[in-house]
């Protein structure tokens, strides 16, 4: 079951593509945008953080920190920010706690891959409440980019 709206939003550690550790408590004083997304290197997970990507300077306006996270390593999520070129921390949900905490995890998804996250979206306010929070079951949907942006104003 996912997280939901009005509730406090599970706190985390992640390493980045940066290879640095990542805590959600490092942010309190943002509202934080959490996508959480499949795989590295596929369509659509790639459209989804193109997405955050092209409209970076809008969130980054409103004092509003981005964070993508999924089950790669973070050493794939290292290449693949780097080849496209993304702004914000990847994070490596690669022991999969975040995701489940979230809600947003699949335990089978294709080709007999178990334990992938499912793409998501959550919006915390400043003090990480949860404000919005989107978990889709279908992996070739994307979320709710202007339901997100209106949360985060």
């Amino acid at each position: 079951m996912s997280i939901q709206i009005g509730e406090q939003a599970p706190q985390f550690k992640l390493v980045s593509s940066d290879l640095k550790e990542v805590s959600l408590s490092d942010f309190i004083g943002k509202k934080v945008v959490i996508h959480f997304f499949p795989l590295a290197f596929t369509g659509v997970c790639t459209t989804q953080l193109c997405t955050m990507r092209d409209n970076f300077g809008y969130y980054d306006g409103l004092n509003a920190q981005i964070l993508a996270v999924s089950v790669d390593s973070p050493f794939a999520l290292s290449k693949f920010k780097e080849e496209n070129e993304y702004q914000f921390p990847l994070l490596s949900d690669f022991n999969k706690e975040v995701s489940a905490a979230y809600g947003a995890l699949y335990a089978d998804f294709v080709f007999g891959l178990k334990g992938v996250s499912k793409r998501a979206a959550f919006v915390l306010d400043e003090t990480h409440n949860v404000i919005y929070a989107e978990v889709l079951d279908v992996a070739t949907d994307l979320p709710d980019f202007n339901a997100i942006a209106h949360m985060v104003k």
